[in-house]
């Protein structure tokens, strides 16, 4: 493998990604740790691999940043379809047929102890209007609610991840959540006022899915708090009206202050690659390609790394676009530095900056003073003027 070039400045800096779908967040990071051959490479908020959209890395100090980032608010856009149920509450999941199961200890569908019939679901399809979705999405999922993720979720079981779980077989049971619903509104939906039998679309997620009834589709966009799973949303708006739902699509547009159409954002797309395992099987699975130079150059490692640099947030302004700022003197950076306190009274994490260089995180030590929680190494020269491209 080629070698980083040593002429090449150790900067430290924040990209936003935009990860194409069939690929997890963990194979993104892998892309960029290859372009830029660090090893110090993460991300803010793990997307699942049928998502897309902004997926915040950082790399070398810049890290230290992402456990600010992962906490903000974030804006998706996403189709939900009413009518169908899946085992995993998105499109890779199995179709549940209905009337065949019992109602799980969270299905609010069930007005008693089976699912209702295909032939339900169908009639309430055709009653469903426009106004009836939007009133249940004010009245039930905005402002702050319980929130139960879905079993195939990313989280921890007593060491263990709830879809490893899942997918096992076992019983997972997870416990309801409090998160911040800002906004959730209806951007487009295949229901023309009031519904009929011509608006409910006969089509289905898989090619054999017909058997499992009719559905509706809504395009939706949802801002909400850090820890909010759109899967759940699309499950319990199906629910609460008595048709079921899941997610077919899903795009995260906005993470805090970074937004997916900004200039420096880094496309990317998926090739499949084959290969042969340990096991002596051939394997094919989806790779993340950043769009980035790539031809067959001696110089490509040196190009590839250039031009991903061109696209990086520095630290002070990825710390401005993250955490409230506050300005000081280079004798502050030093006493900071050197774990002392300075004269300064912050309400919440801050960023304490000295000019270009991002100094600290402090918080608030007492009634007159600041002490730093986190440190950042002063930056070189030649690093800041390698990521301080500004983000527009």
């Amino acid at each position: 493998m080629a070698s980083r070039s040593p002429k090449a400045p150790d900067v430290s800096g924040i990209l936003v990604i935009d990860k194409p779908q069939g690929v997890t967040s963990h194979d993104v990071v892998a892309a960029v740790r290859g372009a830029l051959h660090m090893r110090r490479v993460g991300h803010a908020g793990t997307l699942d691999p049928m998502a897309t959209g902004v997926l915040i890395v950082g790399f070398g100090y810049a890290t230290r940043l992402l456990n600010y980032i992962v906490g903000a608010d974030k804006t998706y856009e996403a189709t939900i379809r009413l009518g169908q149920r899946t085992t995993t509450d998105d499109a890779d999941g199995d179709i549940l047929p209905w009337g065949s199961a019992p109602a799980d200890a969270h299905d609010l569908t069930a007005a008693s102890d089976s699912v209702p019939s295909q032939e339900d679901v169908a009639a309430r399809l055709r009653a469903l209007t426009r106004d009836d979705v939007e009133r249940m999405i004010a009245e039930r999922f905005l402002g702050r609610i319980e929130q139960v993720p879905s079993t195939f979720s990313a989280i921890k079981i007593h060491g263990q991840r709830a879809y490893d779980l899942a997918r096992e077989g076992k019983d997972v049971e997870l416990e309801a959540r409090p998160v911040t619903i800002h906004a959730f509104t209806v951007l487009d939906c295949d229901i023309p006022g009031s519904a009929n039998t011509d608006s409910v679309n006969t089509g289905s997620v898989n090619d054999d899915a017909v058997a499992y009834g009719p559905h509706l589709d809504l395009a939706v966009r949802v801002t909400c708090s850090s820890g909010t799973y759109i899967r759940a949303l699309a499950r319990d708006l199906g629910r609460v009206l008595g048709v079921g739902g899941h997610l077919t699509r899903l795009r995260r547009v906005r993470v805090g202050s970074f937004d997916v159409t900004a200039s420096n954002v880094v496309t990317a797309h998926t090739e499949n690659r084959t290969f042969t395992n340990r096991d002596g099987e051939t394997v094919t699975r989806a790779k993340a390609i950043l769009d980035v130079p790539n031809d067959q150059a001696t110089t490509v490692v040196d190009d590839r790394r250039t031009a991903l640099l061109t696209r990086v947030i520095g630290m002070p302004q990825a710390a401005r676009l993250t955490l409230p700022h506050l300005d000081i003197t280079d004798d502050e950076a030093k006493e900071l530095r050197f774990g002392r306190r300075i004269d300064h009274v912050v309400a919440e994490p801050t960023a304490a900056i000295a000019g270009n260089d991002l100094v600290a995180i402090v918080e608030r030590a007492n009634s007159r003073q600041s002490k730093p929680s986190v440190v950042f190494p002063a930056a070189s020269a030649e690093a800041v003027t390698a990521a301080a491209e500004p983000l527009s």
